[in-house]
């Protein structure tokens, strides 16, 4: 309970942080929506290609968006723990009662909870786009859950980077690294049957694409449950995974003070 109580804490501590930068705020908010109208208009006529499930390219896109803006949110989410490095306040806090696991996830839940307050705003933005929602407000729902859950996936691993390499210069070099290679070997613009094969066979194993199936699935008429729960599934495993990643990190800079 003690975890839980500082977790919010620091959630709190870093979101009034967000707010004495409006400037941020409005790129959290514009820049989804921005992306999904732009790569909406671009690609609109590629679904003739066929297997995208829908003629409607914005309704194929939509769901994939969120997934997408929540993984690159979630790999530039550890420039915050590099930020709080530079400037002693993770030192500080250690010199505190405070718990030692908070100071870790408490990074992770906060990009998270952004990931889903800009999930719900592209949501909007393609309902009045014209998206439909096969599965009505449960299906709202499950895209938020995962734009959430890959976000938390994601930046475990960034924070863990963060811990390991603590210089803004290399933390943007891995962004980019991580970042392109998995969006391209993902379903999220092009429907997976029109990737080359072994594209289609590294997407099986990219997080990535796991976040975009089981979001355009809920989507998309023709449901299948048993295979958003599977892929659910893996995220949450995955976010335990990286979550321990960052937490070992932690540890080791701990050590190293």
């Amino acid at each position: 309970m003690t975890a839980a109580r500082h977790t919010v804490f620091m959630v709190q501590r870093q979101a009034r942080n967000l707010m004495r930068e409006p400037i941020w705020i409005a790129l959290l908010l514009i820049q989804p929506m921005v992306w999904l109208i732009l790569y909406g208009q671009l690609f609109k006529n590629v679904t003739r290609l066929g297997g995208f499930g829908t003629t409607s390219y914005v309704t194929f896109l939509a769901p994939a968006i969120v997934v997408m803006n929540s993984f690159f949110g979630a790999t530039w989410s550890g420039m915050a723990m590099v930020a709080d490095l530079d400037r002693k306040f993770v030192e500080r806090f250690l010199a505190t009662p405070a718990s030692r696991l908070s100071l870790v996830l408490s990074q992770i839940v906060r990009s998270a909870l952004t990931a889903g307050l800009q999930a719900l705003v592209i949501l909007v933005v393609a309902l009045a786009l014209g998206v439909h929602v096969h599965t009505g407000a449960l299906g709202w729902l499950v895209v938020v859950v995962v734009g959430m859950l890959v976000n938390s996936a994601f930046a475990g691993i960034s924070q863990g980077l963060a811990l390991l390499t603590r210089r803004e210069a290399t933390m943007i070099t891995l962004a980019n690294f991580i970042g392109l290679p998995l969006l391209f070997l993902s379903s999220t613009l092009l429907a997976q049957r029109q990737m080359p094969h072994w594209m289609r066979v590294a997407a099986d194993f990219n997080p990535v694409n796991w976040g975009v199936k089981a979001a355009r699935a809920v989507v998309l008429p023709g449901t299948d449950w048993s295979s958003v729960g599977v892929h659910l599934g893996y995220l949450v495993a995955l976010c335990v995974v990286t979550a321990a990643f960052a937490n070992w990190t932690f540890r080791a800079y701990r050590r190293s003070l």
